[in-house]
């Protein structure tokens, strides 16, 4: 075993952990999840199944990664934070085969106590605010707050706000990393330096 585990975490046969990930207090990892390396889950964390959580992402303290969800390189899950999986549940109707998909991509930032409604995707970049409820697709960089969430601005890959408007042409620096990032229309760019 090249992971750490601790005691009381439950790991069933099956699953796969990535080298130097870290499965800390009463997790539970389902037989057929795929966890990649350098994986933080923290206390009381459940991974189902059907789950996919890729390399260093950080799951924070009691968040349940649920069938159908894949979460991408380097995801951060705040603590609280949730994932549903079917959209409209019933405890006497079994609906297991209508979960819709939900994939988180590379480097979002998911805040404390969020609700990621099943059926989204979730940008490279993004920033969900805590408590937010997510109902909809997610652009990358973009920076969304609120019940339902709505869009109030673009954050920098390093996980600073860039001073552009929501829409139009324009461009910013990250002030941290001097990174161009380059605004066409409602899609947001990290603009590669030259060779």
């Amino acid at each position: 075993m090249d992971y750490y585990q601790h005691p009381s975490a439950i790991v069933d046969e099956g699953a796969r952990i990535g080298a130097g990930s870290r499965v800390w207090h009463f997790v539970h990892v389902c037989a057929g999840a795929r966890i990649g390396r350098d994986v933080s889950l923290g206390q009381n964390v459940f991974v189902g199944d059907k789950a996919v959580i890729g390399d260093g992402c950080r799951i924070q303290n009691n968040v349940s990664v649920y069938d159908n969800v894949t979460l991408e390189e380097a995801v951060f899950c705040g603590p609280g934070m949730v994932f549903t999986n079917v959209y409209n549940p019933r405890s006497l109707i079994g609906r297991k085969d209508e979960y819709r998909d939900t994939v988180v991509h590379q480097g979002a930032t998911l805040g404390a106590n969020c609700t990621i409604v099943c059926g989204v995707t979730i940008g490279e970049f993004a920033f969900v605010g805590a408590g937010a409820v997510v109902n909809r697709d997610v652009p990358a960089y973009a920076l969304v707050v609120g019940v339902p969430a709505r869009q109030i601005g673009w954050m920098s890959e390093f996980g600073e706000q860039l001073n552009l408007p929501l829409e139009g042409h324009a461009e910013d620096v990250c002030a941290h990393t001097g990174t161009r990032y380059v605004l066409s229309g409602q899609t947001l760019y990290r603009q590669e330096p030259a060779p």
